[in-house]
C-alpha cells in the first residue's frame, strides 16, 4: 500500500478499532458489520462524497482509481493483475488509460536516457 494509506489506515486503527485478531476495522453506527446492502446508508456515502465535491463518485469508483493510479506509476499488466485478482489481461488493461501527465513523463524519461547516452566513454 502506498504509505498515505498505511498513514490513514494507522490513525483510523489507532482511533476506531478494538483490540484484538477480530476486531472489525470498518462498522456502522452501531458497531456492527457492514454490509453491500447496508453500506451507503451507514457511512452515509453519497452525502460525503458531494460534501469534498465528489458527488455522483461510487464506493467501486475508489478501486478503479487506485489501480489507474497504480497503472499509471509503471505498474505492468500482470502485476495489475495480481492487484485486482483478475486471471485475464483484458480486465486489467481497462485500467491502463493514455494520459497527456504520463506522455510528459515517458518523454522525460526519454531525455533523461538520451542525455545519458550521449555521455559514454569509449
Amino acid at each position: 500500500m502506498p504509505e498515505a494509506a498505511v498513514e490513514a489506515l494507522s490513525e483510523h486503527l489507532a482511533e476506531h478499532v478494538e483490540d484484538g485478531n477480530d476486531a472489525l476495522i470498518f462498522t456502522g453506527a452501531k458497531g456492527a458489520m457492514l454490509r453491500s446492502g447496508n453500506f451507503g446508508r451507514a457511512v452515509k456515502w453519497t452525502k460525503t462524497a458531494a460534501s469534498v465535491g465528489l458527488a455522483g463518485f461510487h464506493f467501486h469508483d475508489l478501486r478503479h482509481t487506485g489501480n489507474t493510479l497504480a497503472a499509471a506509476s509503471g505498474a505492468s499488466t500482470r502485476e495489475l493483475m495480481h492487484r485486482m485478482g483478475h486471471a485475464t489481461m483484458r480486465a486489467a488493461l481497462i485500467y491502463q488509460h493514455a494520459t497527456s501527465e504520463r506522455d510528459r513523463e515517458i518523454a522525460q524519461a526519454m531525455d533523461r536516457r538520451i542525455a545519458g547516452s550521449g555521455r559514454r566513454r569509449p
